[in-house]
């Protein structure tokens, strides 16, 4: 039968379905996903781990990592979290690991537990994900750059995520001609590990070894070793016990070893880029990290018909993010610096061209203006939620023009914001500044709670406000009305602006 007659290639195509299907329900075996998260949204990443994936999350000790049991017919979904930087798929958990005392006892080790490693479920899982990263955009590999949080490096796109069986099985099979190299197959569950990896050998033979590093983050000071020896020494074994060839920079495989105080944890990595920059193509001097923004936002509960506004919007981090999962509120931003403005309108664009809407500005539920803080064009009482990152007086503005910026702030956003019902997500590193100006405000604010995050290596607060039932306009709050700033303040808050 010709390959071109319809009724062939669609009985190939169900059969593709069906041996796909067969791939997913032999690897279903649940495995564990690791992930980076913002250090203090750990519980925040948990909530919609159980909300979007009905798995239960458990936060690890070592702050900015969360742990979760999935199927990998969920994979896909794994990619579409929001609250996540970078995945990776657990190899082995060790909850009391009792290390040496010397480091050639350690060294000796690393070597054998490279060996007795549960890897092929493991590197099966990177397969898969291997075929979800090709639908992810395909733009051209640069040079990598390591991340903040879990060390993993490259610019691979992390745009979309393939819905389609047959798009993902013709990801599979092209994966498969490009090289048997990447073809670890999963073995009879009464296999040995030894007898798997003779087997993984004999695939890989002939052809180009995998390409790999080890990535250690190590945290404790009762070990007698550093990060680059745990790495070095665990990266010799790997690389003995698989053949693979190491590399530092272009790799294939990064298999990350965590290690915190007693607790080691072998994984190998599902991402090259923190999925943070999703969003983001025009950055600013500050731009916030979206999976930051993310959860900031989860922290105010946005309902339907909600109006939120950004005033200090910088790039649009906070509003975008907003737009893309809540997209029955309305979001309002703007910043008084126009290339800031500029910045957050292309970043718009570059959202809009890519869910296919024409690059029309009204295909979200925003709107980007270049305003005055200190003279909002909006009426008072009409803001449900106010959400922004302030400056923090290091690389924009200064903490001495904080001083007069914060309570213009607070003022300004007290008169939009609804008396009662308004709240306020406010991030800042200048938290001696805040604080004072938040009690010079003690009549229309009133704090909830504070979550203590890390911002580029900042101990910053993301402060959570009430606004009062008090009417604004009928307390005795001692600060300049904000329709007549003199020009130095207003060129402050130029200077502070994202």
């Amino acid at each position: 039968m010709p390959v071109c007659d319809p009724l062939f290639n669609e009985t190939r195509r169900r059969a593709r379905r069906v041996y796909l299907g067969l791939i997913m329900q032999e690897l279903d075996q649940t495995v564990t996903i690791g992930a980076t998260v913002p250090t203090g949204f750990e519980h925040t990443a948990a909530e919609e781990v159980q909300e979007k994936l009905e798995a239960t999350a458990r936060v690890s000790k070592n702050r900015g990592r969360i742990y979760f049991d999935i199927t990998t017919d969920k994979l896909l979904k794994v990619h579409q979290l929001k609250s996540l930087d970078n995945l990776f798929v657990v190899v082995k958990e060790y909850d009391d690991y009792q290390f040496k005392t010397t480091k050639e006892e350690v060294q000796l080790d690393w070597q054998e537990l490279a060996t007795k490693l549960p890897w092929t479920n493991a590197l099966e899982v990177w397969k898969l994900n291997n075929s979800i990263k090709k639908k992810k955009g395909r733009r051209k590999r640069t040079n990598p750059t390591k991340s903040d949080q879990c060390g993993n490096v490259g610019t691979k796109s992390t745009d979309t995520v393939p819905s389609d069986p047959e798009e993902l099985w013709e990801d599979l099979e092209a994966l498969e001609v490009k090289g048997n190299q990447r073809d670890v197959s999963s073995q009879p569950e009464n296999d040995s590990e030894e007898e798997k990896h003779s087997e993984i050998q004999d695939q890989e033979s002939g052809v180009t070894p995998l390409k790999f590093r080890v990535t250690c983050n190590r945290a404790g000071d009762k070990h007698c070793f550093t990060s680059n020896d745990a790495a070095r020494d665990f990266g010799g074994a790997v690389q003995e016990f698989f053949q693979w060839k190491a590399d530092m920079t272009k790799f294939d495989v990064e298999v990350l070893l965590n290690i915190h105080n007693n607790e080691v944890v072998v994984g190998i990595a599902l991402t090259v880029e923190s999925l943070h920059r999703r969003n983001i193509t025009h950055f600013g001097p500050t731009t916030l990290r979206s999976t930051l923004a993310y959860g900031m936002l989860r922290l105010c509960k946005p309902q339907v018909s909600d109006v939120i506004v950004d005033p200090m919007c910088g790039t649009g981090a906070i509003p975008l993010e907003g737009v893309m999962e809540w997209e029955n509120s309305f979001f309002l931003a703007g910043d008084n610096n126009g290339t800031a403005v500029s910045r957050s309108v292309n970043n718009i664009k570059h959202i809009l061209k890519r869910t296919h809407d024409g690059g029309s500005s009204s295909g979200l539920p925003l709107d980007i203006i270049q305003w005055d803080l200190c003279n909002l064009p909006m009426r008072s009482s009409s803001v449900d939620i106010i959400i922004t990152d302030m400056p923090f007086g290091k690389r924009m503005g200064s903490k001495k023009k904080n001083w007069e910026l914060y309570p213009l702030c607070l003022r300004e956003m007290a008169r939009v914001c609804k008396p009662g019902t308004g709240k306020a997500v406010l991030l800042t590193q200048d938290k001696k500044c805040f604080l004072k100006a938040l009690s010079q405000m003690e009549g229309l604010w009133r704090k909830l709670h504070t979550v203590w995050v890390n911002v580029g290596g900042l101990h910053a607060g993301v402060f959570v406000l009430k606004r009062t039932a008090v009417v604004f306009g009928t307390t005795s709050e001692v600060v300049m009305e904000p329709h007549t700033a003199t020009g130095s303040q207003k060129e402050n808050m130029k200077d502070a602006s994202q």
